[in-house]
């Protein structure tokens, strides 16, 4: 076994010892109270018996058969959930202790040990400029082993994020109904299209995790950026004080404009969004945002 392999296995046991502790202790039950079976569908047709409601008789096997026939229905308990998980360049970028990279892999996680608890069926969705890998979704504990072994140490072609086309790449692979977890931070072009027509087909829960120096830094002198994604340099004088406004009131300012954009579209076609940072705890996001759907449902 290479060196690798072990450190592999050694990372993935961790995480897997983790999770499951936490789903036992204090999220499995929030997570089960929100993501249910939900409606009914069809089972079987069989013959009319004295009680049974009229409502349901199929009446083209009844006029074919010669006798009554019903429908018979199940309630539907398994759901289809679907991590779409970004590994673009830019979820590299940390200030703190944790990458949003590594803050997105534990929140994925921690969603597929809830799901395979409740009995549900797991898929993944990795993206950057592109689709880089997709799992059907299975059940098991192997399987979503699988899909952390995926989101931990695939390494990506593409470098940018596209959120449209993993939105777009859903729609293809989901044919029934999901829960759909979008986890990024979506530092992206506009995505509101492919978004519209997802929300309409699916259960679109978006988890945006940034780190805050992304939206406030102090004034620290001249500072040189590079763009993760591009490559691009751009250096910045923060205590620069033309026409009254440095250029970190300026980048404050865009930075709030794009976070309330963002805000917008999800708002306009109804998608949930947990807002994180890496420099604070995401399971009392977490906790908090089921129990807050739990009782809109």
């Amino acid at each position: 076994m290479s060196l690798l392999s072990r450190e592999l296995i050694k990372k993935i046991k961790k995480i897997e010892i983790k999770m499951s502790s936490l789903v036992n202790e204090r999220v499995a039950g929030q997570y089960h109270s929100v993501f249910k079976g939900q409606g009914v569908e069809f089972a079987e047709v069989r013959q009319y018996e004295y009680g049974d409601d009229i409502r349901s008789i199929d009446w083209n096997v009844t006029a074919r058969m010669g006798s009554p026939f019903v429908k018979k229905f199940v309630e539907e308990r398994e759901l289809f959930v679907y991590l779409i998980v970004d590994l673009s360049a830019s979820v590299q970028f940390s200030t703190s202790q944790k990458t949003k990279g590594d803050i997105i892999a534990e929140i994925s996680a921690l969603l597929a040990f809830c799901a395979i608890n409740n009995n549900d069926r797991v898929g993944l969705i990795l993206f950057c400029d592109g689709i880089e890998k997709f799992v059907r979704a299975g059940k098991g504990k192997k399987h979503v082993l699988r899909v952390i072994r995926e989101i931990l140490y695939h390494k990506p072609n593409g470098k940018k994020t596209n959120v449209g086309s993993a939105l777009e790449y859903l729609n293809k692979v989901a044919k029934r109904r999901c829960v759909a977890f979008l986890i990024s931070d979506f530092i992206a072009d506009d995505f509101s299209k492919p978004l519209k027509v997802a929300s309409r087909k699916h259960d679109i829960v978006s988890i945006t995790v940034n780190d805050p120096r992304e939206y406030d830094f102090s004034d620290i002198g001249i500072v040189t950026f590079e763009d993760a994604e591009t490559k691009e340099l751009i250096t910045i004088d923060t205590s620069d004080n033309l026409s009254g406004e440095n250029s970190f009131e300026r980048f404050r300012k865009n930075a709030e404009q794009r976070r309330t954009a963002l805000e917008h579209v999800f708002k306009k076609y109804k998608v949930d969004n947990i807002a994180l940072t890496t420099d604070e705890p995401y399971l009392p996001s977490l906790i908090s945002y089921f129990k807050k759907r739990s009782k809109r449902l």
